[in-house]
């Protein structure tokens, strides 16, 4: 068993959890809530439960990864990394063009997605 692809797949479960839940609350509702067309509003959904299923089926594999350890782990283990920083990045530069001090908690979901990608990250290696 890996012991870091286990805490980066349990952290990633909890990530697809805050997802589901607080996700639904906070930006979907108001988004169909909204007065935009149906179609960018309906695109804006269906993105939302991509993410949903990729966050999922993410956490899924680093669990699987972990307790297995098939063949290629290290790669696969390494791209979810990559996927998990790469996620954090869009966040980093999303959250710093919003002004003043606290910035960078205004969209915190960085703060959950990056332990994944450095736990991920540490497994693969």
């Amino acid at each position: 068993m890996n012991g870091h692809l286990l805490a980066a797949g349990i952290t990633a479960a909890v990530v697809a959890a805050v997802h589901l839940v607080a996700g639904h609350v906070d930006p979907v509702r108001p988004l169909l809530a909204s007065a935009l067309p149906q179609v960018p509003k309906r695109t804006l959904h269906a993105v939302w439960h991509l993410v949903s299923a990729d966050l999922v089926l993410a956490a899924v594999a680093l669990l699987y990864l972990a307790l297995v350890q098939p063949p290629g782990t290290p790669l696969a283990g390494l791209l979810l990394a990559v996927h998990f920083a790469a996620y954090t990045m869009v966040f980093l530069a999303i959250t710093s063009t919003f002004g003043g001090a606290t910035r960078l908690l205004r969209l915190p979901q960085w703060l959950l997605l990056l332990p994944v990608a450095v736990l991920a990250w540490i497994g693969s290696t």
